[in-house]
């Protein structure tokens, strides 16, 4: 049995990062403080990044019945965006944030306000980041260029809505959940109302898991007076987040039935045993949520990870029955 108990910290981990990472163990000394910033030590945002985008694509591939060489393109390609784009995004709320994570003690650790890195070297690492990104999306089609564009708006957007609103979720889940629309336009060719219902279910689903993300941080926002849905909500979240849990799944359900229409019968209930799958997860979050136990909100909201490839597994075995 290891004793981990004597063993020191690495100098610069962040508080809420995963023990053990790669990035404070292996990563060259001189860059972890940018894999830091880009949460490479924190995983599971690049997961719920990624995770509408496989969703996009492979119900596009269902629905088209075809799944060739372009579609594991981008299937890879999202995988490799995901991460950069991830990246760039918590570089640029890190830089938006540094005088509020300054003042968190969740947050205080993190590169900037530990003096890890300068607010510029952080510039310099979101612009370099997202132009390796932007790499990937100039192979594909210019409707999904185009979506790949727009989604700066609302990633710019985000670190601020905390300032302005209780719903900074709905922000971020609108900019988390854009590959929805994206990955099904680059293998289609266009946008579909399929794709914009699945969109809409995974922003449900980010109001649902950063929710209880927002509970860790809730009397350190009411300190230096930002908003969150854990806030407005209180006591009232199971109630708010059973309403989230329904709408996820319907929303699912309703894209997969308009994707899928003329497939066979058993694929099609495959299709649909994704979201049913995924709902039972999103149970068991709730049976198990305490919004006063910090610990165990940060390892649900990680458990999300596990949720989200539910309905990745459900679409890949009616792509190929």
């Amino acid at each position: 049995m290891t004793d981990t108990g004597n063993t020191p910290e690495p100098e610069g981990q962040v508080s809420d990062a995963v023990r053990g990472n790669w990035v404070d163990h292996t990563a060259p000394e001189w860059t972890r403080p940018y894999l830091r910033l880009s949460r490479a030590d924190r995983p599971i945002g690049t997961w719920l990044l990624l995770l509408p985008c496989w969703w996009g694509l492979l119900l596009s591939a269902l629905s088209e019945n075809r799944f060739g060489w372009d579609g594991v393109w981008i299937f890879v390609g999202c995988a490799a965006g995901s991460w950069l784009m991830r990246g760039a995004g918590c570089t640029w709320n890190d830089i938006t944030d540094r005088n509020f994570d300054a003042q968190v003690e969740r947050t205080r650790s993190r590169p900037i306000p530990s003096g890890q890195v300068s607010t510029k070297q952080a510039m310099a690492w979101m612009i370099l980041q997202a132009l390796v990104a932007l790499t990937f999306l100039l192979t594909l089609n210019s409707n999904a260029i185009l979506l790949g564009f727009l989604s700066l708006v609302p990633v710019a957007i985000y670190p601020f809505a905390k300032r302005f609103t209780h719903w900074p979720q709905a922000f971020l889940g609108i900019a988390f959940n854009w590959g929805a629309l994206l990955a099904w336009t680059a293998h289609s060719g266009s946008l579909g109302w399929p794709a914009v219902l699945l969109y809409l279910s995974g922003l449900s689903w980010t109001l649902f898991y950063d929710t209880i993300y927002a509970h860790q941080d809730k009397d350190d926002d009411v300190m230096i007076g930002v908003k969150s849905t854990a806030l407005l909500f209180g006591t009232e979240t199971p109630k708010w987040m059973k309403r989230f849990l329904v709408t996820t799944l319907l929303l699912m359900l309703a894209a997969i039935l308009l994707a899928i229409p003329d497939r066979n019968l058993l694929s099609v209930i495959v299709a649909v045993g994704g979201p049913w799958a995924f709902g039972w997860h999103m149970v068991w979050q709730l049976r198990k949520l305490d919004i006063d136990n910090p610990d165990g909100l940060l390892a649900l909201f990680r458990a999300n990870r596990d949720a989200g490839l539910i309905p990745v597994l459900f679409f890949l075995i009616a792509l190929f029955i």
